[in-house]
């Protein structure tokens, strides 16, 4: 072997692609959860996501950030030479990202895709279709099927991605990933959580178990004299109708004799109440999920936005274009509070001149109104130019200059 090929030699991680769909599934989740759970393996996202308050928890932020449009802005120099940004409505990369993707997936289900990959999985990933320079589609991979091929270098890292024994380099993809110290795989919140998690399914299988069984408490029998075969053929038959899912039997007569014993603790002695709130209590607490909605959108909502406009701005931007344009989630429909506490601040940026009232309209969605570009003032302030160092007073009509050290009218 060549020594540049030393170098340029990658690694694969261990992570296969998805099986043939024809492949035998006759195993139940539930069954292969408990596999899982007795032989001490980590339990998989599926299995994960059938605990309500991960579903919840997920559904919940992944239909925040899937519902807020994606804005595209440009810097731009004024006529005075100031930087300011203008918004960019023409751009195919904007329709894509929120018209039609060119996948199967419309804009919502695709968004609610990523996020719902970056929680839970290993990250999200979606390949970029390009013809050169031009933009043709955005189509989401499902995780499964990306392998990544890492070199051995710990300060020069290189990657690519295999899908479907085809290579691809990096920036044919958006990849969302979350607490990733490599670039191409994350961590998700379930394996952070995984321990509490098996608790809640060992509680959960468990619970199943008491249902199917009508409530009934798991124990043994004893008897003063021995039972001959027949007898004891006859009690397990019945016992198994019992335990069984037979509805009919609900009740075994005990012969003199024979004494039942409990094997178990009920539910209840168990705290099983008590677990599944702390644990419901730890998902909240990793997806920061609050009561109070406005944290929930800060440290919830919010790191998951600004991830994936990183990713944007990454890799769906031309190199030509960094630094000048830049892409950003519209937030103001989840940021803005309730009609009450809108009105209120509204009212607050229109008295203190922070915003016309077409401004405030324009918030709203209502169309301007012609006379309504004003910003109110108060004739009582002084108005300071901090370039000019002028003085303004509003009431009076007067100017001072502050370098000539003359007031009145003098300008």
């Amino acid at each position: 072997m060549k020594l540049i090929d030393l170098f340029i030699k990658r690694e694969q991680v261990t992570e296969e692609p998805p099986k043939d769909a024809t492949e035998d599934k006759s195993n139940s989740p539930q069954d292969l959860l408990l596999k899982s759970l007795l032989k001490g393996e980590k339990i998989t996202k599926e299995s994960a996501l059938s605990i309500p308050a991960i579903s919840s928890a997920v559904d919940r932020l992944s239909n925040i950030v899937a519902m807020l449009p994606i804005k595209m802005y440009k810097y731009v120099l004024d006529e005075d030479g100031k930087k300011k940004k203008v918004e960019v409505e023409d751009d195919i990369r904007l329709k894509l990202l929120n018209q039609d993707t060119g996948d199967l997936l419309d804009p919502f289900q695709f968004k609610k895709a990523i996020v719902h990959d970056y929680l839970v999985d290993k990250g999200a990933y979606v390949f970029i279709e390009r013809d050169k320079n031009s933009f043709k589609s955005l189509r989401y991979v499902e995780p499964d099927y990306i392998s990544p091929l890492s070199n051995y270098d710990p300060i020069y890292k290189d990657a690519k991605y295999l899908v479907n024994g085809k290579e691809y380099e990096l920036f044919n993809f958006i990849t969302v990933l979350r607490s990733t110290k490599n670039g191409y795989k994350g961590t998700s919140a379930i394996e952070e959580i995984s321990k509490s998690i098996e608790t809640a399914f060992t509680t959960i299988l468990y619970e199943l178990g008491l249902v199917k069984k009508g409530g009934a408490k798991k124990g043994f029998l004893t008897a003063t004299k021995k039972l001959g075969k027949d007898e004891i053929k006859l009690l397990k038959e019945a016992w198994d109708r019992y335990y069984g899912n037979n509805n009919e039997e609900n009740v075994i007569i005990l012969n003199d004799g024979l004494d039942f014993k409990e094997g178990a603790s009920s539910s209840v002695e168990l705290q099983v109440n008590e677990r599944k709130k702390t644990l419901k209590d730890d998902i909240k607490d990793v997806f920061h999920i609050y009561d109070d909605y406005n944290n929930t959108i800060k440290d919830g909502a919010m790191p998951i936005i600004s991830a994936i406009e990183s990713a944007l701005n990454k890799n769906l931007l031309l190199e030509s274009e960094k630094g000048t344009f830049y892409f950003a989630f519209d937030t103001k429909n989840i940021t803005r509070g309730n009609l009450k506490e809108r009105y209120e601040a509204y009212k607050l940026a229109s008295e203190t001149g922070w915003m016309t009232k077409n401004e405030i309209r324009s918030e709203e969605d209502y169309d301007s109104i012609k006379g309504l570009d004003v910003i109110s003032m108060n004739l009582a302030n002084v108005l300071y130019d901090i370039k000019t160092n002028k003085y303004y007073t509003p009431n009076t009509g007067s100017v001072m200059n502050m370098e000539k050290g003359q007031g009145g009218d003098n300008k």
